[in-house]
């Protein structure tokens, strides 16, 4: 079986972090999340992705000029122009000549999804296509799917008004498709697979769903994808990993944060449950708390960058400057 991993969106959510790099060439426990991705479908056995490319194509090819991934091998996809979701998929799946029943995921989603579980449930039901939903305490930013007894789809409701949606099940952005569903989608114009095409497979009965009931977030704002860090610190998601990277220099104090190759925590700086990316220099007296901290930017000396800020690449935080909640560059 081959996946279609959809990565050729702006990332604009995550700006400015993604100004210049692909969301999921971000760092995810000192591993690009494209890495985390794939590491989990090797894991279930599935050796051979398309990773659906748009913008910055170049990131992933130079990355990995091998077209080999985490124990997976790759063909790259680069869509000419944007085509939405469905047509994304359609695109990647003709251009590396998948014939037969694929996997469809979403290249931003960290997850320890049952793959397997998915594939048996898709079989058994003689689906057209299985969703693999998560529950969520406010899905009105999400696509919700509520099912009938057997797991068929009765309706697929594209974020819903806050507590107007009939479940608390949402799709999780990994699917199983066959290949006929590539009929399905209109060629060459952009088509969205939420709101065109599963609608059209839920009236012909053919959409089926399974609850994942397992880990999930979407890593696309700062927010989930602080989270997502932090989650492989804790021992959420199995053992703890070890957050400070060996090339790194630390004489201040790191809790419970990732601190990437070739950075310094400098004597009497604090980082706090923060994502410090590489070639970053905390100085002294400094303190990161709840934040994400861009490659080769600078924090001055008794600076306070907390509460969700974000500083991107190359930034110098001025010495005693006080940011709390804020982007820095700001998008004009």
């Amino acid at each position: 079986m081959q996946a279609v991993v959809l990565v050729g969106g702006f990332g604009t959510r995550l700006r400015p972090l993604t100004l210049t790099t692909p969301k999921q060439m971000l760092p995810v426990g000192n591993r690009p999340m494209i890495e985390r991705v794939l590491g989990h479908l090797a894991q279930h056995g599935i050796t051979s992705a398309v990773l659906s490319l748009g913008y910055r194509p170049d990131a992933f090819q130079d990355a990995y000029p091998t077209r080999r991934c985490a124990g997976v091998a790759l063909h790259y996809a680069i869509d000419p122009e944007p085509l939405d979701t469905a047509g994304a998929i359609r695109f990647a799946a003709l251009d590396a000549g998948i014939d037969r029943r694929f996997l469809v995921l979403n290249g931003d989603v960290l997850t320890d999804l049952d793959i397997g579980g998915l594939l048996a449930a898709h079989k058994r039901t003689g689906a057209e296509g299985t969703l693999a939903l998560h529950r969520v305490g406010d899905p009105s930013a999400f696509g919700v799917v509520p099912t009938d007894a057997d797991g068929r789809v009765t309706a697929f409701i594209e974020k819903p008004r806050r507590g107007e949606a009939p479940t608390d099940l949402i799709n999780a952005g990994t699917y199983v498709l066959e290949a006929s569903v590539l009929d399905r989608i209109a060629p060459d114009r952009p088509v969205n697979v939420e709101r065109a095409v599963f609608p059209a497979m839920v009236s012909d009965g053919s959409l089926y769903a399974l609850d994942g009931d397992t880990y999930w977030v979407d890593a696309g704002t700062p927010g989930t994808y602080l989270a997502a860090n932090l989650d492989l610190l804790s021992g959420l998601r199995g053992a703890p990993e070890t957050g400070v990277h060996p090339s790194a220099e630390v004489s201040g104090r790191v809790d419970g944060s990732w601190v990437g190759p070739d950075s310094t925590v400098a004597a009497d700086a604090v980082v706090q449950r923060s994502v410090v990316f590489p070639r970053v220099t905390i100085s002294n007296g400094a303190v990161v708390r709840d934040a994400i901290i861009g490659t080769g930017a600078r924090v001055g000396a008794g600076a306070v960058v907390e509460a969700g800020s974000v500083v991107g690449d190359d930034v110098l935080v001025l010495d005693g400057a006080h940011l709390s909640g804020v982007r820095i560059p700001e998008e004009s």
